[in-house]
């Protein structure tokens, strides 16, 4: 008996990318059986014209820079329309074997409380980026970005959850949205991204509403290379969007008072500490 085809549709969003880099990433989303479409959202205020030449990429140019979640929500709203099964939010600067495409989509398809997956992200150096994390504290955004490493590195290192396994298999509330494969029954139900955010704490909001009803799920044994590029710790315009959007994150779910945060924050703990002991 043929082996099913697992459907995903992928949208990688753009900002005067390198033609190069979009190329780089569409070729390997190629190489996948389970890819159908890959949506090119650009969201650079001119037009360029090689974007459209990219083999295999549908370009969609916005004209101007809607936002990062905006932008893939054109793809993904493509994708519910469409009955794909699965849709993959990727980042242009994402290096990966695309066999694990059908590990994770396999997974998925054999556990339906789950609604999205993320492999292990390491750095091109083979370092862990540590992007599976507990639903952040004012503290640990603030604190991590401005104070000296000495004072927070103990505080970053529980909330990145430094401590987890390759061996196992983890429930999380907060997974980076570099590479999010997201089940598309359960964007039906929860939603797809909140545009209010410009961008960057987007993929927090949207895995911790996904966490709230369906499994988040971080799979380390598989991984990606992740160039990413901390923006924002050289841009000063980017940091000020950073700052802007974490404020609109924090009175939409809470600064101190955050009940949900504490008792997701607390069950997953438990959990990975039970994972131990097995």
């Amino acid at each position: 008996m043929a082996e099913k085809r697992y459907i995903i549709n992928a949208s990688i969003v753009t900002y005067h990318t390198p033609v190069e880099e979009l190329q780089k990433v569409v070729s390997t989303l190629l190489k996948s059986d389970c890819v159908k479409r890959i949506l090119l959202i650009d969201n650079s205020e001119n037009r360029n014209e090689q974007y459209g030449t990219i083999e295999g990429a549908e370009w969609v140019w916005n004209g101007r820079n809607i936002g990062y979640g905006a932008a893939h929500n054109i793809a993904i709203r493509e994708t519910l329309r469409s009955g794909a099964e699965y849709h993959l939010v990727i980042n242009s600067d994402i290096e990966f074997n695309p066999v694990i495409l059908t590990e994770l989509a396999e997974y998925m398809e054999a556990h339906k409380d789950i609604a999205q997956i993320m492999p292990k992200v390491l750095s091109p150096d083979g370092s862990n980026q540590h992007l599976a994390k507990l639903l952040p504290t004012p503290y640990d955004l603030i604190a991590r970005r401005f104070l000296p490493k000495t004072l927070t590195r103990g505080r970053t290192r529980h909330f990145e959850l430094h401590h987890l396994s390759d061996n196992g298999i983890y429930d999380i509330p907060y997974l980076s949205g570099c590479f999010m494969l997201l089940r598309a029954d359960a964007l039906k139900k929860v939603g797809i991204f909140d545009e209010r955010y410009f961008m960057y704490p987007e993929d927090i909001d949207l895995t911790r509403r996904l966490h709230k009803y369906f499994r988040t799920i971080y799979y380390p044994k598989v991984s990606i290379i992740h160039n990413h590029r901390r923006a924002s710790y050289h841009n000063i315009r980017l940091l000020k969007i950073h700052i802007v959007n974490m404020i609109k994150y924090f009175n939409k779910w809470g600064w101190i008072i955050d009940r949900e945060r504490q008792r997701v924050n607390k069950s997953v703990m438990e959990e990975i500490e039970k994972s131990k002991k097995i």
